[in-house]
């Protein structure tokens, strides 16, 4: 009996051990890792944005400078987002929105905005989007065919002091947008949702520039 418990014993101390050490093993790792995989994480971050705001447009820690919002309907968010902020010389550039069309054919589709300090788009992106391949797809630059003139930078340049709220919509709906035949849905939903987006970002724009970093702002939500 003794004997038996001896070996029970020494078993599980035996399998503790291989536990503990497992465990210290890969708190280890992630300690090593972790700046790494944050590091990655940020590196990605940076190339959509440079995508839509060229890094010689301004100077500040543009991850560092962010602002909270949300969740704001207006932009087609159920949950905390955050805006972050450009800056040249301490002076307002632009501000980089996330904003969601819930109305896509294939769902929802995520975008990355970014709005002048002068009240104009300067680029969209679309991050996430479930749209039909080969034909409401060209909504995403990378898999839009006309590469010399891609659909989603249409809306480069253009603001409220051009367009006003009600033309930001495709002209099948009566809007100043164009769209692709047989893939109106997809073109619908994006635009509603950058001129919402701009609206939103030019009604809030310095409540949004001097709000504490990490805060939301007043009237921002």
């Amino acid at each position: 009996m003794n004997a038996a418990f001896a070996a029970t014993a020494r078993n599980a101390l035996i399998l503790f051990g291989f536990a503990l050490a497992f465990t210290a093993l890969m708190a280890i790792t992630w300690g090593a890792t972790r700046d790494t995989i944050r590091a990655s994480a940020e590196a990605e971050k940076m190339k959509l944005i440079d995508e839509v705001l060229p890094p010689r447009a301004y100077d500040n820690a543009l991850l560092s400078d962010w602002t909270g919002i949300g969740p704001e309907p207006a932009l087609g968010l159920d949950a905390p987002s955050r805006v972050l902020r450009a800056r040249r010389g301490g002076e307002p550039v632009a501000l980089l929105l996330e904003a969601q069309a819930n109305d896509g054919y294939g769902g929802p589709i995520r975008l990355l905005v970014a709005v002048g300090a002068d009240g104009s788009v300067l680029g969209v992106r679309v991050t996430q989007h479930r749209e039909t391949p080969g034909l409401g797809d060209y909504i995403d630059l990378h898999k839009d065919r006309n590469k010399a003139h891609p659909w989603i930078r249409r809306f480069e340049g253009r603001g409220l002091a051009q367009i006003p709220p009600e033309r930001w919509r495709v002209k099948k709906d009566g809007g100043n947008f164009d769209y692709v035949a047989g893939a109106t849905i997809s073109a619908r939903a994006v635009t509603g949702a950058v001129g919402r987006a701009l609206a939103f970002a030019s009604a809030h724009r310095d409540a949004l520039f001097s709000a504490p970093g990490g805060a939301r702002p007043a009237g921002g939500g």
